[in-house]
C-alpha cells in the first residue's frame, strides 16, 4: 500500500516548495540553470556567505559536480548568467575568488521567501 502525505508534513512542504520554486522559475524572475549549475552555485554561495569564497582554482576541483573543464564551463556559464564574478585577490593578483552579484543574492532571497511562503501554508 503506497504511503500519503498529510498537508502538513514535512514531505508535503517540500513537494510545495519544489512546485513554488518551478513557478517561479518559470515566470522568468529566476536565472534558468540546470541541476548541475545550481548545484555549483549553492556550493560557491556557502562558501561566500560564510566570509570565505572560493578561487576558481577550488571550484574547479569539485570532482563530485564534474570534471575541471566541465566546472569551468559552469563556472563561465554563471558569470555569463551574473550570477558571479571574479574577484581578484588583493594580495596575489594571480588568485581570483568567486563570489555572489546582487543578482544572486537577489535570487537566494526569492527562494528564501519561496520557502517561507510553502512553510507558512501549513500553518
Amino acid at each position: 500500500m503506497a504511503k500519503t502525505l498529510s498537508s502538513n508534513s514535512a514531505s508535503a512542504v517540500y513537494m510545495r516548495f519544489l512546485r513554488l520554486v518551478k513557478a517561479l522559475e518559470g515566470s522568468g524572475e529566476a536565472p534558468q540553470l540546470d541541476a548541475n549549475e545550481s548545484a555549483l552555485l549553492n556550493a560557491l554561495a556557502e562558501r561566500w556567505h560564510a566570509g570565505h569564497p572560493m578561487t576558481i582554482m577550488q571550484a574547479m576541483a569539485l570532482s563530485d559536480l564534474g570534471s575541471p573543464a566541465t566546472l569551468h564551463r559552469r563556472i563561465m556559464r554563471l558569470r555569463q548568467l551574473g550570477m558571479i564574478d571574479a574577484v581578484e585577490d588583493k594580495s596575489d593578483t594571480r588568485i581570483r575568488h568567486l563570489v555572489l552579484t546582487a543578482s544572486a543574492v537577489d535570487y537566494f532571497e526569492k527562494l528564501s521567501k519561496t520557502l517561507r511562503s510553502a512553510v507558512s501554508a501549513t500553518v
